[in-house]
């Protein structure tokens, strides 16, 4: 089939989010400019530079982390898992404003070393950010829309060293969570590895690079 979005698909149900997929969580933790924590996931998320390390999530309204992020110009990403997943689908709830999740969800918070957002504790990492742009977005016709696209730069950085497998973080230990389309998730608990042509160097299957 082929379809135009303007148009609609005629389906049940949009394949678009199940098809981009899967997805990192941006599990974002921040604060207002009253200092109230604020606990939430975001599926548009990922990494969007390597050197300096930045990440990027999109709030499709004006919510509590993006209104925040953008007034303090601070926000953490925290690594949420497959042994978290309840906690973080509790702190994805419609909270009053000035409500904490991490009370609501059960979270031990934790502080961090440069921003002032607390980070969760049990997360198996954490990232320190710094917001370094934050813009609306507009579609094809120059329309404003309601999301907003927030790019932070890493500064900060915690590990759960019980993750860290000679000298590597254990993703699938770590069982790092992912979105899928509808209401489905995964969880890593399989990576597998390969050389790319520029590498250089024989790959022997299941074994990793030194």
């Amino acid at each position: 089939m082929f379809y135009e979005p303007r148009l609609g698909h005629g389906l049940p149900h949009d394949p678009f989010k199940a098809i981009i997929a899967p997805r990192p969580i941006g599990w974002i933790s921040t604060v207002d400019t009253q200092g109230r924590p604020n606990l939430a996931p975001y599926s548009f998320f990922n990494a969007v530079h390597s050197s300096p390390p930045m990440l990027a999530f999109t709030s499709e309204s004006m919510k509590h982390s993006a209104a925040n992020a953008i007034a303090t110009g601070e926000f953490v990403f925290n690594l949420s898992t497959r042994p978290l997943f309840e906690a973080m689908n509790i702190s994805s709830g419609a909270l009053a404003d000035g409500e904490d999740e991490f009370v609501a969800a059960g979270l031990a918070p934790a502080p961090c070393r440069i921003v002032k957002a607390p980070r969760v504790a049990v997360a198996p990492a954490a990232m320190e950010c710094k917001v370094v742009h934050s813009m609306q977005l507009h579609d094809v016709n120059g329309e404003a829309l309601a999301g907003w696209i927030i790019i932070g730069q890493v500064v900060g950085v915690h590990i759960d060293e019980a993750f860290l497998r000679d000298g590597r973080f254990d993703t699938a230990a770590a069982q790092s969570l992912a979105r899928c389309g509808y209401r489905d998730y995964t969880a890593v608990g399989e990576l597998f590895e390969a050389l790319r042509p520029t590498d250089g160097g024989a790959f022997v299957a299941g074994q990793r690079d030194r």
